[in-house]
């Protein structure tokens, strides 16, 4: 059984793994798949502080929601940010269904995902001060 740190530690290593192939990806002009592990990245910081603030024993929040995350650790969000995290909230949805992807793809050019990786970027380094 973990305990509350260990768990903590467990959400954050898991999404600086997921930031390094996001980075890897994004480097291999892979951009929808970047962006998709960007996705992964703050919402395995969310469940991180989720933990922090709620303690092990309560339960993760099986969602991949960003907003509703963010929530769920109290965290209050501006208008930008509610904004900016409804868009990467779509960044998962586009990469998983098959009538979104070829759409999505199309989207992600090299200065769109540029764009968004230093955002995903900004919004990582803000939540690991939070933890």
């Amino acid at each position: 059984m973990m305990t509350k740190e260990e768990l903590i530690n467990y959400w954050v290593k898991s999404s600086d793994m997921d930031f390094e192939t996001m980075e890897f990806l994004f480097s291999s002009k892979r951009y929808n798949w970047a962006l998709f592990l960007g996705h992964l990245v703050i919402e395995k910081l969310f469940k991180s502080l989720f933990v922090k603030g709620n303690g092990k024993e309560a339960e993760v929040p099986k969602i991949h929601n960003l907003v509703i995350l963010a929530e769920k650790t109290n965290i209050k969000l501006s208008i930008e940010q509610v904004k900016m995290l409804t868009t990467f909230n779509s960044f998962q949805l586009n990469t998983r269904y098959q009538d979104y992807k070829f759409k999505f793809y199309k989207k992600c050019t090299k200065k769109y995902t540029t764009g968004m990786i230093e955002q995903i970027r900004e919004v990582r380094k803000w939540l690991k001060t939070l933890i």
